[in-house]
């Protein structure tokens, strides 16, 4: 059997061509030139470039689904990270909407009423059993649902889409076929306006900024509010020293996040599990002891009661109803830390049925004690367990900024992959869970804001007032993409989609309207942070797709790279060289500019594309898409690498070396294609020599040196260019350059093996 190395590179299944020991060798043989015509015939079959079982893999990987046991380990987690914010608002829901004071008993129906349809619409209708179906491949957040509409319509900003994207397994998207037509209008309606694609990426930055500013948020209030029970036990304890406790608290936290989302969850689950029980336990008590008959609030006609006797004020308080769902988009943009069906099952076993005791034990304690409004929490704990209760208050208060701060990490990597966001270095935190990452760079900056608020604002009333607005304003934005991917994708039923839209989507309208009523009184704060950050994704998105338009229209065609590569005044050193830019179609042009500075080239060239697809993740074997610049002799290639939005792209394996071994499988595959299916052992004999050959050739390059020749852009307004177009270019997007990480980093490069390229783009 000849070269039976190379036919396992070759030959994808190696089972099917395995023969019995009884079998002749010549039927052995037999087997194996029909097993590459058939092999031969399949590659023909496809428009990728490279052959690489895409199939094979998706179904291993969709058979292997976690487990029951790691569904509930990664349960019992998400409890610690996802539900600490939403958990802990029974502390201060009831004294922020009865700001001053309970003027009628049936009051307290009517807010209790409000809060159980609006836990039950939102967090657990909403977001658990529809939002959570919308994740891309296991991951959630806003870039997420956007990755979804992109992937399905052309509304990307970038032109880098190409007809091999959607052999990627995870690509594709499983569509039903009714309903074609409405979806197809707002598809082709969406495509055709160039202010949509804007208004989408708006809008995908703004709930993105909206999050970010949440994760500030949250652990400011968080701790002021709990550490400023201490001076309850202690009255000699003053408000500075309350904001320095606070502070010195903050900063451990955010140092606790380098230890990871997993080490993280373990250590606080059981004390927010604890806390559920706890305030579950005390709700049944109050309920049992003080009025049962609050249960008639499940009847909606006390909300509207309610508002009749209010009106306007009913309106204001709605803003501390909604303090009882905030936290509720962490569940969403946490979920690829873990699975759907562990966050599904942790809120439905835990989470709900404990916030729903915890509020109604509160209202019945209030119908008999109207005047202690303002500190019901604390007032409705049974004497005795009002010092342990403390405790655990204290320490869940504090775990509950944990989950915006997962969340953040999570929605940053998602915008930072579809370039929306200045480079910062991605920390996989867990071997075990893809999506449990960690940002340095970002949390410094979290812990420096929050650290500000804290000591300028100094008392949580203000910031109670801006909590509610970032989460509000995100809900809003995910249901706007939701009915867009109810439409398009999913082509849910024309009643389904006006029904959510009724329904949920006017709660949260009449939510946000009632939270931006206290705009001054603090409300301005993360609308404040949002403007800050939208600005910083503005200034690298809108120069990103600058410079990509700039390479497009200056890239080297094909002929023009043949040309150099054949003149004769160059010099080919022995080596293999990588030319790294994010240009899909086509060489870019600080190739020309390098030929013209140093007239030699190395044996191997490969020009190397780094794509981001939208899509969470792509599986390594369907990562390196090549093509042959020909005459073969010049021995350059063009290669699209291509990444989801949460790929590691600098661990494990070395980029160089996945990349060499995928090119000498492009090279197998190409040989084997070019074949006319010729089944004489003469041509076979011949086409194992020119392989073996063609492969030594590059296993020589690799070992003679690689070099990776990495283009190092000056980027400058051209001349003429207005002031804003100035202040755009010079001096903002270059300020977040020279201060963040560089593309190196990113790959893993050796310095010692890296040539920058300096090139002048005058966009």
């Amino acid at each position: 059997m000849p070269v039976e190395e190379d036919q396992d590179v070759v030959v994808v299944d190696v089972e099917k061509i395995e023969n019995s020991n009884e079998e002749t060798e010549q039927q052995q043989e037999a087997s194996d030139v029909m097993e590459k015509k058939q092999l031969s015939s399949k590659i023909l079959r496809r428009n990728d470039s490279l052959e690489m079982a895409s199939q094979t893999f998706s179904a291993t990987h969709a058979a292997k689904g976690p487990s029951m046991s790691l569904i509930l380990q990664l349960a019992f987690q998400s409890i610690g990270i996802v539900y600490g914010d939403i958990g802990t608002s029974p502390l201060y829901v009831y004294s922020s909407t009865f700001t001053d004071g309970i003027k009628n008993n049936d009051d307290i129906l009517g807010v209790l009423s409000l809060i159980l349809y609006t836990i039950t619409l939102i967090p657990l209708i909403k977001y658990v059993f529809v939002v959570l179906k919308a994740n891309d491949n296991g991951d959630g957040g806003t870039f997420a649902l956007y990755s979804l509409i992109c992937r399905y319509a052309k509304v990307g900003l970038i032109p880098n889409q190409q007809a091999e994207d959607a052999d990627v397994s995870n690509y594709q998207l499983q569509l039903p076929n009714n309903r074609q037509k409405r979806a197809s209008k707002l598809k082709c309606a969406l495509e055709k306006s160039h202010f949509m694609k804007l208004f989408l990426l708006f809008a995908t930055m703004l709930g993105t900024s909206m999050v970010i500013g949440d994760g500030v948020l949250t652990p400011c209030i968080s701790v002021l509010s709990a550490v400023g029970g201490i001076k309850q036990a202690a009255t000699n304890i003053n408000n500075d020293v309350v904001v320095l406790i606070s502070v010195a608290i903050l900063v451990c936290l955010f140092m606790a996040q380098r230890f990871g989302t997993d080490k993280v969850g373990y250590t606080f689950a059981p004390i927010i599990c604890i806390w559920f029980a706890f305030i579950a336990a005390i709700g049944l008590y109050n309920f049992i002891k003080y009025d049962p008959s609050v249960i008639k609030a499940v009847n909606p006609k006390y909300i509207v009661d309610y508002f009749i006797r209010n009106k306007k004020d009913a309106w204001i308080s709605l803003g501390g109803v909604v303090l009882a769902i905030t936290g509720t988009e962490a569940l969403f943009a946490d979920v690829g830390h873990f699975t759907v069906r562990s966050v599904q099952i942790s809120m439905c076993s835990v989470t709900y049925p404990a916030l729903i005791l915890a509020y109604v034990g509160q209202a019945s304690f209030l119908r008999k004690h109207n005047d202690l409004v303002s500190d019901t929490f604390y007032k409705s704990i049974p004497g005795k367990l009002y010092w342990p209760m403390f405790v655990i208050a204290v320490m869940a208060a504090i775990i509950a900024s944990q989950a915006m701060i997962s969340g953040t990490f999570s929605i940053i990597q998602q915008s930072l992959s579809l370039g929306c966001f200045p480079r910062v270095r991605i920390v996989h935190t867990s071997s075990k869970h893809e999506g449990q990452v960690y940002i340095p760079e970002i949390n410094y900056i979290l812990m420096i804001a929050c650290i500000a608020i804290t000591v300028g604002f100094k008392t949580t009333t203000k910031i109670g007032n801006a909590y509610g607005i970032a989460v509000v304003f995100v809900m809003t934005l995910t249901s706007a993409f939701l009915v867009l991917i109810m439409i398009m994708i999913w082509k849910t039923h024309i009643l389904l989609i006006i029904s959510y839209v009724l329904i949920i989507g006017s709660v949260e309208v009449v939510y946000l309207s009632s939270v931006l009523y206290k705009f001054d009184q603090g409300g301005y704060l993360p609308l404040a942070f949002a403007a800050v950050l939208m600005f910083i994704m503005y200034v690298w998105n809108n120069v990103y797709r600058r410079k990509y338009y700039y390479e497009l229209d200056h890239k080297i065609s094909a002929e023009k790279v043949k040309e150099i590569a054949c003149n004769t005044s160059l010099c080919r050193l022995p080596g293999l060289a990588m030319f790294y830019s994010e240009l899909v179609q086509g060489v870019p042009p600080i190739f020309k500019h390098y030929v013209a500075n140093v007239p030699a080239l190395h044996s191997l060239l490969i020009f190397v594309s780094i794509k981001s697809l939208p899509i969470s993740k792509v599986p390594t074997e369907e990562r390196f898409l090549f093509r042959r610049v020909h005459p073969k002799e010049l021995n350059v290639f063009r290669c699209v690498v291509r990444y989801g939005y949460t790929d590691v792209r600098n661990e494990e394996e070395p980029f160089e070396k996945l990349l060499v071994e995928r090119l000498k499988q492009f090279i197998v595959d190409e040989f084997w294609k070019s074949q006319n299916g010729d089944d004489q052992e003469e041509e076979e004999e011949k086409v194992q020599e020119e392989i073996e050959k063609e492969i030594e050739r590059v296993e020589k390059a690799s070992q003679d040196g690689v070099v990776h020749l990495i283009g190092e852009n000056e980027i400058v307004a051209c001349k003429g260019a207005n002031i804003g177009k100035r202040i755009l270019i010079d001096y903002a997007y270059n300020f977040l350059k020279k201060n963040l990480r560089q593309s190196e980093k990113l790959f893993d490069i050796p310095h010692k093996r890296m040539v920058k390229v300096g090139m002048t783009y005058e966009l």
